[in-house]
């Protein structure tokens, strides 16, 4: 790599990473405030905080996370991908800042949808940049990924292992940092944007092309439904919403568990560190290892990534779909069976899932591309992230009304049921592979 390419993949990796770090971190502190909030005043009245109520909270947050990333698309064309970045670190630290300092549930909620606002416009700025600035394309996509996987793995797990030690309005700010850092690195960041474009292409490149106005949009909006997008869209909703609807509340429910029951952390440390840490005897600190089963279910999804790029080459994309989807529903229906199995059973069943749940993540992401026009790549991708993190996020509001209203047996069939759709539409796919208008959008 050249200096240009260097100081790009520095920014991006950072970026991703700090991105997903804020992502999954989130349903760690949910647990925390099923309990440290009784009730939303909503000045004329008040309502019962349930895991529906924090179901909703989340989902705003993530909501905006997707949705935004249509808008941050159109965003990075007209002010370049390094401002959209730095505003969307010292975005999402602020917002961190904002959740340490809140008093009450509502102000928890408007600073989840100030991060979920910032942090939405990071895809398409960073992929853009890295498409448009860095030479060596491929591995500069490469080491992008790297970052985020880092970010879904150890941000879980920093956050676990600081809230043994303090409260979570602490460990909260104290997240805000690292973007912190991460925001003034880009704002001193010196690079070429459009290296790459200019280098192969004398700037004529498809990657300069942008949608440059609202009757364009939706003349190249009708262009993906017309070609049969909508489908794709459905499986990239699908992996959404069993995404979301698994993860938000998994922290929660592994804690009403015996084999993850709360350990003093007095008794686990030497008295002399003990005393250092001001831990004390009755402190009511404690080790919660539902955190840390949950850390390193995410973690093991690094290597899900990684099979799953691998085996797009090998496996027919449909296919893979549909095989990675009903893995999805065997794991759903399977859930529950397992918990009361023992703790090694669930400790295998946690690194399969972690697995399974990012393995999918390649799948579609090549779908994507297997069932777009190249011309309208860009605007696919925006709308990809729209189902995955937009209506996915539904996928935590689902979540919390069945577990209030309903029980966890409940929620995993359901979660069954929309990996079922998911493997439905895949076999869909597969079906019509073959069909003169699916060649036609492929050779497009």
């Amino acid at each position: 790599m050249n200096r240009n390419d260097r100081s790009i993949v520095a920014l991006v990796m950072l970026a991703h990473g700090m991105v997903h770090t804020y992502e999954l971190s989130i349903p760690i502190f949910v647990s925390i405030w099923l309990t440290e909030f009784d009730v939303v005043n909503l000045g004329l009245t008040q309502l019962e905080v349930t895991a529906a109520t924090l179901g909703l909270v989340v989902t705003a947050g993530y909501g905006l996370f997707g949705l935004g990333a249509l808008p941050g698309g159109v965003l990075v064309d007209r002010i370049g991908s390094r401002r959209l970045i730095s505003v969307c670190l010292f975005g999402m630290a602020g917002s961190f800042v904002l959740l340490g300092l809140s008093p009450n549930l509502l102000v928890v909620t408007l600073a989840l949808l100030c991060w979920g606002a910032a942090a939405s416009v990071y895809h398409p700025a960073g992929l853009a940049l890295i498409s448009k600035g860095v030479d060596e394309r491929g591995t500069g996509f490469a080491y992008h990924g790297i970052a985020g996987n880092v970010g879904i793995g150890l941000g879980p797990l920093l956050t676990a292992v600081l809230l043994m030690f303090l409260d979570w309005t602490t460990v909260a700010m104290l997240l805000a940092l690292p973007a912190l850092g991460a925001a003034a690195y880009a704002l001193r960041a010196r690079f070429d944007e459009t290296a790459a474009v200019d280098a192969g292409s004398g700037g004529s490149s498809k990657a300069d092309a942008g949608v440059d106005s609202f009757a364009e949009f939706v003349s190249e909006s009708k262009r993906l439904v017309a070609g049969g997008f909508v489908v794709v869209f459905l499986v990239v909703m699908s992996s959404g919403l069993y995404y979301r609807g698994v993860l938000t509340f998994l922290p929660d429910l592994l804690s009403e568990i015996d084999q993850f029951a709360a350990v003093p952390l007095a008794t686990l440390l030497p008295a002399g560190v003990s005393d250092l840490l001001g831990v004390e005897a009755g402190s009511g600190r404690t080790l919660q290892p539902e955190r840390y089963f949950y850390s390193g279910l995410l973690m093991v999804g690094v290597l899900g990534q990684y099979a799953g790029g691998k085996l797009t080459d090998r496996v027919p994309l449909e296919w893979g779909l549909v095989g990675a989807f009903s893995g999805l529903a065997v794991l759903a229906v399977l859930f529950l069976p397992v918990v009361n199995a023992g703790l090694v059973p669930l400790l295998a069943f946690g690194a399969v899932l972690g697995f399974s749940l990012f393995v999918i993540q390649p799948f579609y992401q090549a779908t994507v591309a297997e069932y777009t026009p190249a011309g309208t790549r860009g605007l696919s991708y925006g709308f990809t992230y729209l189902g995955v993190f937009g209506v996915g996020a539904l996928g935590g509001a689902l979540a919390g009304a069945i577990l209030t209203y309903a029980t966890p047996a409940v929620l995993f069939t359901t979660l069954a049921g929309i990996a079922v759709a998911g493997a439905l539409f895949g076999l869909y796919l597969a079906r019509k592979r073959e069909s003169p208008s699916a060649a036609e959008v492929a050779s497009d």
